[in-house]
C-alpha cells in the first residue's frame, strides 16, 4: 500500500536511520499478523495489533510476550538465527531500534537468512532434490523425537480438540462463503471431518497413547525452510499452543501439502515416506491426508483474512482470493480421497418405483439397501414374503409400528455410516419429520444426504399394484386402497434443499429411470473440487 497509508510506526521503521547498524534500504514484507523489515544483515518482525480469536496481539504486553516466545521456540530448529527481542523507542522525532526512551513497540531480531536458499525459491527454480526433501524429513523426525510431550500436551491430540480446531475454522471462514469458499465445499468438508472423527476415533486415541502428540513446529511451510548450514526450519507457531501441540503427522502434513499445492506431489510423497521410516511411524501414513486437508483449509482461511485488511493492496487482495480458492479446492481433493458416506432415502407413494430405484442405486454405490417392508416384517416376527393385509394405519401399519420401523432403519443406517459405508433406505418417507430424522442422522454421522422422490401416474401405479397382487413376489402389502389413503396424507417434499433432493418420473421404463437417477444423484454427490 502507499507509504503514506501505513501506520506511523511502520513508516518510521522504513527509514534506514532507525537501525543501530549500517542500512542502505529497508524492505517491508507483511503477513496477516506481522510486519517484517529486511534491513541489511538483519530482519526485524513486528506483530500487528490484531485479534483473530486464535491469536490476540492487541496489547503491547501481549506482543512483547509472544516476541519472547517466538525467540525461545524457534531456536529449537534454527538456533543461530533468532537473536532476541529488541525495543522500539522514540528519540526526538525519530524512531530507534534498540534505542533508549519510552518503549513504543517490540520486535524480534533475526539474522537474515539467504533468500536464494529458501525452499520456496529453490522449488520455483527447480532446484529442490529428493535428497534435500529427505534431509528435511529426517530433521523433523529427530526434532519430534526430542520434543516435549506428556499429559499436558496429550489432550491436544484428542478427537474433541481436533474437532474444536475444525469448528473454529468453519466459523471463521463463514464470512467468506461464496467468495473464497463455496457453500458446497463447506458442506463437503464439514461432512468429511465429522465422519473421519467418528470412523477413526480409535486411531486418534491410540496416537495419544503412543506419545505421538508433541510440542511441534506447527507451521512448516516451504517459505519457513532454509538450506543453510544444514536445514533451518523457522517461523513456528508461538501464539497458540493449541496449534503447536499436535500429532507429529500434522506437522509433516503441512509441508507435504505445500509441496503438492506448488505442483510437486512426487516430493510430497518422498517427504512423508522418508519421515515415516525415520520416525518409525508407519501409522502416520493413515492420517496424513486428513491433516493435509486441515492444513490446506487453514491456509485458505488465512488467505481470506487478507481480503479485509486495509493495508493489503488491491493486487495482493486479488492474489489472496485466488490462493484461498485454490487451497480450498485442494482441501476438498484430500477429503475426496476418503469421501464421506452417503445416506440416500427413497420417497413416494406405493408402486411408484422406489424399490427398483433403491436396488439399482445400491448396486451402483456398492451400498446396502434397507427396506422398510422387510424391517417391518422382521419386527413383527414375519418372513419378508409373508403378507399381512392390514387396513390403512392399522396393525403393523399403525403410526406407532411405522415409527418403530423407521427408527430401526435409521439405527441400522447409523452403524453403517459410522463405518464410513453408504446406505440406502427404501421407504415411503411420506412425512416431513421422517425425512428430517434421516437428514439429521446423515449430518450427525458426517454423511451426505439425498432424497430421491419417485413419482408415477395413477394409471401406472394401479397397473403395478394389480400385477404385484397377482404375483405376490415381494415384501410389500400395498393395494389400491392403500395408495388412495397415502395420497391423502402424503406431505409434499418442500422441506429439503435442492442439493439434497431428486425428483424422478418413474412411469418410464426402468432402465431409463435408473440412468437418470444415477446421473442426478451423482451430480449432487460429486466432490466440489473443480
Amino acid at each position: 500500500m502507499p507509504r503514506g497509508e501505513l501506520p506511523e510506526l511502520i513508516r518510521g521503521l522504513l527509514e534506514p536511520s532507525a537501525y543501530p547498524h549500517p542500512v542502505n534500504t529497508v524492505e517491508l514484507v507483511q503477513t496477516h499478523i506481522s510486519y517484517v523489515f529486511l534491513a541489511g544483515d538483519f530482519a526485524y518482525k513486528v506483530k500487528k495489533p490484531v485479534d483473530f480469536g486464535f491469536l490476540n496481539f492487541t496489547t503491547l504486553a501481549r506482543r512483547r510476550h509472544y516476541c519472547q516466545q517466538e525467540v525461545v521456540l524457534n531456536r529449537r530448529l534454527c538456533p543461530d538465527t533468532y537473536l532476541g527481542v529488541v525495543r522500539i523507542t522514540r528519540e526526538g522525532r525519530r524512531l530507534r531500534l534498540e534505542g533508549r526512551g519510552k518503549v513504543l513497540e517490540y520486535a524480534v531480531k533475526m539474522r537474515r537468512l539467504p533468500a536464494l536458499r529458501m525452499m520456496d525459491r529453490l522449488l520455483a527454480d527447480g532446484r529442490v532434490s529428493p535428497t534435500m526433501v529427505e534431509a528435511v524429513a529426517r530433521r523433523l523426525a529427530d526434532f519430534h523425537a526430542h520434543s516435549e510431550t506428556g499429559p499436558r500436551i496429550d489432550r491436544y491430540g484428542s478427537p474433541a480438540v481436533i474437532d474444536g480446531n475444525w469448528q473454529e475454522n468453519f466459523e471463521q471462514w463463514a464470512p467468506y462463503l461464496d467468495d473464497t469458499i463455496t457453500a458446497g465445499q463447506d458442506r463437503y468438508l464439514r461432512a468429511y471431518v465429522r465422519n473421519f472423527l467418528i470412523r477413526r476415533r480409535t486411531l486418534l486415541e491410540e496416537r495419544v497413547g503412543q506419545g505421538r502428540i508433541r510440542d511441534c513446529h506447527g507451521d512448516v511451510r516451504l517459505d519457513a525452510v532454509c538450506f543453510t548450514d544444514g536445514v533451518c526450519i523457522f517461523d513456528c507457531i508461538e501464539f497458540n499452543r493449541r496449534f503447536r501441540y499436535s500429532d507429529v503427522a500434522a506437522d509433516i502434513a503441512f509441508l507435504a501439502m505445500d509441496l503438492e499445492y506448488h505442483g510437486r506431489p512426487d516430493l510430497s510423497e518422498r517427504l512423508v515416506r522418508t519421515y515415516a521410516r525415520a520416525a518409525g511411524d508407519a501409522q502416520a501414513l493413515e492420517l496424513v491426508d486428513f491433516y493435509k486437508c486441515y492444513r490446506a483449509a487453514v491456509r485458505g482461511k488465512v488467505e481470506g483474512f487478507r481480503l479485509t485488511q486495509p493495508e493489503v493492496r488491491p493486487t495482493e487482495r486479488r492474489q489472496a482470493r485466488q490462493a484461498a480458492r485454490a487451497y480450498f479446492r485442494l482441501a476438498c481433493r484430500y477429503a475426496a480421497a476418503q469421501p464421506p458416506p452417503v445416506l440416500i432415502i427413497t420417497c413416494g407413494l406405493v408402486a411408484s418405483g422406489k424399490t427398483a430405484i433403491a436396488r439399482a442405486l445400491g448396486e451402483a454405490l456398492d451400498a446396502p439397501v434397507i427396506s422398510s417392508d422387510v424391517v417391518r416384517k422382521e419386527l413383527a416376527g414375519l418372513s419378508p414374503e409373508e403378507h399381512r393385509f392390514e387396513p390403512f394405519e392399522r396393525g403393523i401399519y399403525s403410526p406407532a409400528f411405522t415409527a418403530r420401523t423407521y427408527d430401526a432403519m435409521l439405527e441400522r443406517a447409523r452403524g453403517l455410516l459410522a463405518e464410513g459405508r453408504s446406505v440406502l433406505l427404501d421407504g415411503t418417507f411420506g412425512r416431513r419429520d421422517q425425512r428430517q430424522k434421516a437428514r439429521g442422522l446423515a449430518e450427525e454421522m458426517g454423511g451426505r444426504f439425498v432424497c430421491v422422490e419417485c413419482r408415477a401416474e395413477e394409471a401406472v401405479i394401479h397397473r403395478r399394484l394389480a400385477e404385484r397382487l397377482r404375483t405376490g413376489g415381494d415384501a410389500s402389502d400395498a393395494r389400491p386402497e392403500i395408495y388412495e389413503a397415502q395420497l391423502q396424507v402424503f406431505e409434499p417434499v418442500t422441506d429439503l434443499r435442492p442439493h439434497e433432493y431428486v425428483s424422478l418420473d418413474c412411469a418410464r421404463p426402468l432402465g431409463q429411470c435408473v440412468l437418470e437417477a444415477r446421473r442426478l444423484v451423482d451430480e449432487r454427490l460429486a466432490p466440489p473440487t473443480a
